[in-house]
Formats: C-alpha cells, structure tokens, sequence
C-alpha cells in the first residue's frame, strides 16, 4: 500500500520520538565513554536493534516513499519498546495489520483489569478471545450457560454447532447460529489465518450446518439486541445482550447481559 506524504512524515516523525526517547541502556546496547551529541538513540543504533539497515531506516524517518512489510514493522515496534497503544498507533499509521496481535490469547494472559471485570458486575458477563473462546466469565454467566461454560470446551462455535444441548438452550436455534456466525466471520478475520482457517475447517468437516452457513458468507457487526434462552432448569429467560472491544485490548470483547 503506498501511503500519502503526510502520513509517510507523520510515520517518520512518530518513529524519530520515540528513538529519541530510548537510551541505548534502555534496548542493551554498551556505549563506549565519550560524549554523546544526542540523549537518544542513534538512527544507526536503531537500525541495529531493528535489524535493518541504517539507509533505508533513514529513508523511513525522513518519510521517504519506502514500502515496509508488516513483519519489519512489528520488528520495529518490539526493538524500540513501544507500549501497546504506541504499536497500535504505528501500525494505523503504516495502515498494516500488525501479525503479533493476531494470535491466540489464553486466560493468563488477560491484562488485570480485564481478567477481573467480569467479577464486579452481578449480570452475567464472559470475555471472548479472537477466536470466541471464552477466557473468563463470572459466577452468573457460568450458571446461565451452565452447558457451554460448564464444561472442558470454551469455545462458543464449538459449542452452538457440535453441542446438541445448544439447539434446546438457544431460542430459535437456526437464526442464532446464522447470526452468530455471521458476526465471528466479521470480527475473526482480524485473528491468526492459520489457527482460523483450522478452526473453521474443523467444524465445517464435523458440522453439516456450519459448512451450509458459512457459504452464505454473511457479515455482521456483532452487535446486543434481546436474546432468549431456555434454560434446562429456570426455564425462558429473556435478556439484553451488550458486546464491547477494549480499546487498548480490541482482540478481546467484553460480553453481558442484563435480565429483561
């Protein structure tokens, strides 16, 4: 993608900050005694660390019309210690997709204070990883989806298309699996292609529906709306469902439901 010139020199300027900023203690560089005409890190020391070379990292800071793959960008970003909100910003500016912020995430590695968000609503309420396995939930969405949370499998397209408790559970079992489906088509091909691609595999070769549904290649924005369950022992209950994208955390999303 070839970028305009003001957003090549806004990539530039961003990159020269932040080299400015870092010492090279800070990224384990030894300097030798003598007097040092800046603070900062050098742009050759910076290519160093990058591994690039010194020319064409100039060229990049001077906003250069220089193409960089996706792959030297997130090299970038990890040698010069860059937090995850300035990676974000870097790669909006590259417009690339950075690759490290596609893979799988487990529960551990939860920052905090999404780890324990969950817990300090009373309604139920889960958080979704990049391929809607479920990380974290409180103590009334475990008790509301006693079958899917309940349970060793956590994740949520396992669970609505290889689960046969999931076609009692959900009211109207097609336009839920549609819907849902249509939204994870929307959200997960920001995720890992591979671990995707074998995930969406698997259940196509193991569910008849799901291999029907996902040729309809509807898209949706996952969005709340009223949903309705029925639960093998409260029987109908009716909710309204919000979903929320951390902004520093986007590849998680933050899921409740509040009782109607």
């Amino acid at each position: 993608m070839i970028l305009p010139p003001e957003q090549r020199r806004a990539l530039g300027a961003f990159l020269r900050a932040r080299r400015d900023a870092l010492s090279p203690e800070d990224v384990g560089l030894h300097v030798l005694p003598g007097r040092r005409r800046a603070a900062g890190l050098r742009r050759e020391e910076a290519a160093q660390i990058c591994g690039i070379s010194t020319t064409w990292y100039t060229w990049l800071e001077q906003g250069r019309d220089v193409s960089c793959s996706a792959a030297t960008l997130a090299r970038i970003a990890t040698a010069m210690h860059l937090s995850p909100a300035e990676r974000l910003y870097l790669f909006e500016l590259a417009q690339l997709k950075d690759p490290n912020a596609s893979r799988a995430f487990i529960a551990s590695d939860l920052p905090e204070s999404v780890r324990i968000f969950p817990d300090q609503v009373t309604v139920p309420c889960y958080v979704l990883d990049i391929l809607w396995n479920a990380c974290v939930a409180n103590e009334a969405a475990r008790k509301l989806f006693a079958g899917w949370l309940g349970g060793p499998e956590r994740n949520l397209l396992r669970y609505i298309f290889l689960d046969p408790t999931a076609r009692i559970f959900l009211d109207d079992w097609e336009s839920s699996a549609r819907r849902v489906l249509a939204e994870f088509r929307a959200t997960g091909i920001q995720g890992n292609k591979v671990e995707r691609e074998a995930l969406v595999q698997e259940l196509r070769h193991q569910s008849a529906d799901f291999d029907r549904l996902w040729h309809n290649q509807s898209v949706l924005l996952r969005e709340g709306g009223p949903r309705r369950f029925h639960h093998p022992i409260e029987g109908a209950l009716n909710f309204d469902k919000t979903t929320l994208t951390f902004t520093t955390w986007p590849h998680y999303q933050l899921v409740t439901l509040k009782p109607r």
